[in-house]
């Protein structure tokens, strides 16, 4: 018997083409997971609830709010849209496929699990050179506009930076040619995990409570607070590589300090 997950996924394949479902599909599916899990932060924000688990006393006007959707808007379409219809037959030469069965669920974790190692370690050198003072001056100050951020300048940046770390995120399933439902639940992931470290909320459920080396948004918060040269905390998702290279000490001293 198919579960509900094959079902959905056979009724896709039959009304779309392959090409409708990995550029255009993908797109509306970034799209929805992107602004459903960012838009409640910033209503958190604007009425002031949930105010004791938020990290930064200081909010956003609703001016820069705006500012942000209509710029995210400008971005999404004008960058990362035409990424995905373009990037398409590099995907489909590597392998990406979306016929049935889905793979199994070894599959999908031990490739999500390389994924996040090899996203870590590409997206820490990136974001490390965006804080040269050249590339940081003219490509990335852009996205820290937001001393302060909220869910949804997790993407807030510069169309350069875009595709700069971009590539970190889509080398992974590009080498590896992936089924379509794999690329889909990695960008399910890595979008909602992105989406939470910049919310500005150190909430008791969040995913840093609970999992080891993982950064989270109280160790993303620090790196917008602080000034480039002295900000360290480049990782994307877990801690590691801030670990080895000795960039996150402004951040535990800062702990230290408040613990005592």
């Amino acid at each position: 018997m198919s579960s509900p997950i094959e079902v959905g996924w056979k009724y896709l394949i039959t009304h779309f083409s392959h090409f409708q479902l990995a550029s255009i599909g993908s797109f509306i599916l970034h799209e929805s997971v992107f602004f459903l899990s960012g838009l409640p932060f910033l209503f958190l924000e604007k009425a002031g609830l949930l105010r004791k688990y938020k990290i930064q006393s200081k909010s956003n006007s609703a001016e820069a709010h705006q500012n942000c959707i209509l710029k995210l808007l400008l971005f999404h379409f004008g960058v990362n849209l035409p990424v995905m219809l373009f990037s398409y037959p590099i995907f489909k030469y590597m392998g990406l496929t979306a016929s049935l069965p889905l793979p199994s669920w070894n599959v999908v974790l031990s490739q999500l699990l390389f994924y996040f190692i090899l996203e870590d370690f590409v997206f820490y050198w990136g974001h490390r050179a965006l804080h040269t003072k050249w590339l940081y001056k003219h490509v990335h100050s852009v996205h820290h506009e937001y001393a302060t951020p909220f869910g949804l300048t997790s993407e807030y940046a510069h169309p350069a930076e875009i595709l700069f770390l971009g590539f970190a995120t889509i080398l992974g399933p590009a080498l590896t040619g992936p089924h379509l439902f794999t690329l889909w639940l990695w960008m399910v992931v890595r979008v909602m995990e992105t989406v939470e470290a910049h919310c500005g909320y150190d909430f008791p459920w969040s995913p840093s409570k609970f999992i080891p080396l993982y950064g989270g948004a109280e160790f993303h918060d620090y790196h917008h607070r602080v000034l480039y040269t002295k900000s360290g905390n480049y990782s994307s998702t877990f801690t590691y590589m801030d670990w080895l290279f000795g960039t996150d000490k402004g951040f535990w001293k800062q702990k230290c300090l408040e613990a005592k």
